[in-house]
């Protein structure tokens, strides 16, 4: 490949900084309902307003900003509402994939995936949020490819763009983390043993046990509360 062909599939700069932001709303970086300092966030990544601006409307399209005429942009915070709507769709799609992926995944895929879910446990010890976050995701994506389904992927890649900040503080609690990494123990053995129906069941539950942890952590943002 030359020069000229490796720039033609580099992802546009307003995709590349919409991760940056979308990644700095996950960390809390950028509070809810706070103002997107965008002067400021064009000095950090060396930008102009147009790439920016480009990026704040892929965001607003995710629902992760609100932008406002005249005023700017703003962080949306989660409402308890979508996180009761959001997260029991999401649930189904995952139980589904969890039923494909044992009948079409590859044994180098699942060795993947228990790769993953051990470097994972040793996020989960090292109590590195971060690290295990994106383990998570990473294993999740890693069951939805192995279902060999482009249009299961598709809609669960719309619907948890916006849920992926509740996914995160739904493991800030210990006792919820804990219980996370157990439920992903369990997901591993049953794609070991390729038992769709159990893994299904398991992946569904394991979404389904965060929607009262996140609601609790919204609630608790909400009214300057620990929870």
């Amino acid at each position: 490949m030359n020069t000229h062909d490796a720039l033609l599939v580099r992802p546009p700069l307003s995709m590349e900084l919409a991760e940056h932001i979308r990644s700095m709303i996950m960390a809390g970086d950028l509070k809810d309902d706070q103002k997107v300092p965008e002067k400021a966030l064009c000095e950090r990544f060396g930008v102009s307003r147009t790439p920016l601006r480009e990026a704040l409307k892929i965001l607003s399209a995710e629902g992760y900003i609100q932008l406002v005429p005249n005023r700017g942009a703003r962080v949306c915070g989660l409402t308890v509402e979508e996180v009761e709507q959001g997260f029991p769709v999401i649930a189904t799609l995952e139980g589904l994939s969890g039923e494909l992926a044992v009948k079409f995944a590859t044994d180098a895929e699942i060795a993947a995936i228990a790769d993953m879910n051990a470097r994972m446990r040793v996020a989960y010890e090292a109590g590195d949020l971060t690290g295990y976050f994106e383990l998570n995701q990473a294993i999740h994506h890693a069951l939805l490819d192995a279902a060999r389904n482009p249009i299961l992927s598709q809609h669960h890649r719309m619907l948890s763009q916006r849920m992926r900040r509740a996914r995160f503080i739904s493991n800030i609690s210990p006792v919820r983390w804990r219980k996370a990494m157990e439920e992903h123990d369990l997901i591993l053995d049953a794609l070991h043993k390729r038992d769709g129906e159990r893994l299904s069941r398991i992946l569904k539950r394991h979404l389904e046990a965060k929607i009262q942890t996140v609601k609790a952590a919204i609630l608790a943002a909400q009214q300057g509360t620990d929870y």
